[in-house]
């Protein structure tokens, strides 16, 4: 296989198609996530604008929009659930904890607005499909804000697997860690199960090795496996400060994926196939530049990727795929799989024993 043909070809955006016009995009909550990295990745990008901010708290909705340009409207929950300013704006960004995604995502539907959901989904399996079903009813286009779907380096490797690289697939590998208390303390919603939904780490950070898989290998686990402790007074009403759970694949493919919000920051990815394997290390992260290591047999290579605001791309690809009129790649139903997944998984620690999908 000629590696540099291939790399060569592979255009870093791959996904986009001229598209004209601009995607009017209102901010539904504004933590920080939202006014640091979404707001930002918009006023940086070349498809979305900001001209709507949907807060809880009208005095923080207020103060957002004094320091952005083009004075977006300000609205809290009960307005914009009325449909206040419905003309300001042609899709939502939806950053509420997970079990708050729901209503705003049908008040977006019943508007005909199109929808950029924040992972997970919701907080259960039951809710996320109640959102997907919401968004096809009114016909409009719901895409799960996976950031890594857009990032060229997980682009790529999809394409060598494709092109049959490693061969058949046989484990993938991958962990993501954080410390989540150096980020707030714990009152914060992502350690609070009726906001989170039924876990933190797996349901936060397990999800990236999760959906990588899936979209790398475009495939889905039929069974899944999981052990979960949680020690620190801070996580004790969540059950996986520390997780680890084994996703079994259609013809033998084993994925083995570890999370927790009480380690240090780390991320990595692997996949091992019958002739040669990928990995990113680090992983997952906007890390300022990302190697993919290939080897295959006695031959090895590195590709090294420039910085990718992994936020900006994502608006991006949102933004061109709605200007355009295709679906995203990782949908409503690619989101809801991987919620019900992770039900799974909890349902597996909890059981000690596998649970089918």
């Amino acid at each position: 296989m000629d590696l540099d043909a291939l790399y060569d070809r592979f255009d870093e955006r791959d996904w986009e198609t001229p598209a004209e016009g601009t995607l009017r995009v209102a901010m539904v909550g504004l933590g920080g996530w939202t006014r640091n990295h979404a707001i930002p990745a918009v006023a940086a990008g070349d498809y979305c604008e900001t001209t709507v901010l949907v807060s809880g708290h009208a005095d923080k909705a207020e103060s957002v929009a004094a320091e952005l340009p083009g004075e977006p409207e300000t609205l809290d929950y009960e307005a914009f659930h009325a449909g206040a300013a419905s003309e300001a704006y042609d899709a939502v960004y939806v950053a509420t904890p997970n079990a708050l995604h729901l209503p705003h995502v049908r008040a977006a539907a019943d508007l005909g607005k199109h929808v950029l959901c924040e992972k997970p989904l919701e907080a259960s399996a039951e809710r996320a499909r109640a959102l997907v079903d919401a968004c096809e009813e009114a016909g409009v286009t719901l895409m799960t804000a996976y950031r890594l779907t857009a990032d060229p380096a997980v682009r790529f490797a999809r394409e060598l697997v494709c092109e049959g690289y490693v061969g058949e697939p046989g484990l993938v590998r991958g962990h993501m860690t954080q410390p989540v208390l150096d980020h707030g303390d714990a009152d914060q919603w992502r350690l609070d199960p009726d906001l989170a939904g039924r876990g933190t780490s797996v349901t936060d950070l397990g999800i990236y090795p999760l959906s990588t898989a899936r979209f790398v290998l475009d495939a889905d686990p039929v069974r899944a496996s999981a052990a979960m402790s949680s020690e620190h007074s801070a996580f004790a009403d969540v059950p996986d400060e520390r997780a680890s759970f084994r996703l079994e694949f259609p013809g033998g493919l084993l994925a083995d994926c570890a999370a927790s919000q009480n380690l240090q920051r780390s991320g990595s990815f692997r996949i091992v196939g019958t002739e040669g394997e990928i990995r990113f290390d680090p992983a997952f992260y906007g890390n300022p530049r990302r190697t993919l290591a290939l080897q295959r047999g006695s031959t090895s290579a590195e590709f090294a990727f420039d910085a990718v605001d992994q936020m900006r791309a994502e608006f991006d690809y949102f933004g061109n795929r709605v200007l355009t009129g295709r679906e995203p790649e990782a949908d409503g139903a690619f989101g809801a799989a991987d919620v019900a997944t992770i039900e799974a998984v909890y349902d597996a620690s909890e059981r000690d024993a596998p649970v089918e999908l």
